[in-house]
């Protein structure tokens, strides 16, 4: 049993949905503290052959609270202003039409509140692209909430009878390969493979927003970029 552990983002990269291709269970970490300046109310789309940012408002609060407990200051003219600046950037793209009719589908959401909004576009993204992988929320695994860090995803490995764990290339630095050995859990990482796509007439620009990608491929090429990874084990990433 294969185990990933993400805080939900907002439209993320395709290495998101790699991650999830690779696993059997995936968590969405929506108990973890809201960090402004994530990826978890914006992504990166394509403009005028570089990237820029596509943002959803966040309304202000205390910045201690949870992802979970965190809303969208969604309403009419966001949405609106976010499908206008979709439109500007890809409406000449060849499956502009259909994407950008999910996209405000999944915009126009009744629910505010972050982490259930990001979980429900992610699940049905995931779900319209083959991805077959369990979901999860940690909030609703009664794991122990002084828990932090490799504690945590130990205590959740655990929780859901995890044989590996793959976590995402940046994160190679945050954990003990022996302590999860210990617990009888397969520490890996994933690195995204980006290829190359058409995107209108530009140079290549990788790591954009799902979006991006939906817009210049047809979906039996967007399965196979799914493919497009590596899995490898650390000889030892931290002391």
């Amino acid at each position: 049993m294969i185990v990933a552990i993400m805080q939900p983002y907002f439209f993320p990269y395709i290495g998101y949905f790699q991650l999830m291709k690779a696993v059997d269970r995936f968590v969405f970490y929506d108990d973890a503290q809201y960090m402004k300046g994530g990826w978890l109310n914006r992504n990166r789309i394509l403009a005028k052959g570089a990237p820029c940012w596509w943002t959803l408002p966040v309304v202000r609060d205390d910045f201690r609270l949870p992802i979970n407990q965190r809303f969208y200051a969604k309403d009419a003219d966001s949405v609106g202003s976010m499908m206008n600046k979709l439109r500007e950037a890809y409406r000449h793209a060849p499956y502009y039409a259909k994407v950008s009719a999910e996209v405000e589908l999944f915009l126009e959401y009744s629910e505010s509140r972050v982490s259930t909004y990001n979980q429900w576009h992610l699940d049905r993204l995931a779900r319209s692209l083959g991805i077959e992988c369990e979901f999860y929320l940690s909030s609703q695994l009664g794991i122990d909430g002084a828990l932090r860090g490799q504690e945590r995803v130990l205590a959740i490995c655990d929780h859901l009878g995890a044989t590996g764990y793959v976590n995402s290339f940046g994160g190679q630095k945050l954990y003990n390969p022996d302590a999860f050995a210990a617990r009888g859990v397969t520490l890996r990482f994933i690195q995204s493979l980006p290829k190359a796509y058409d995107q209108f007439d530009n140079s290549f620009v990788p790591y954009l927003s799902i979006v991006d990608v939906l817009m210049f491929n047809r979906r039996t090429k967007v399965s196979s970029l799914f493919e497009e990874y590596r899995l490898f084990s650390p000889m030892r990433v931290c002391q």
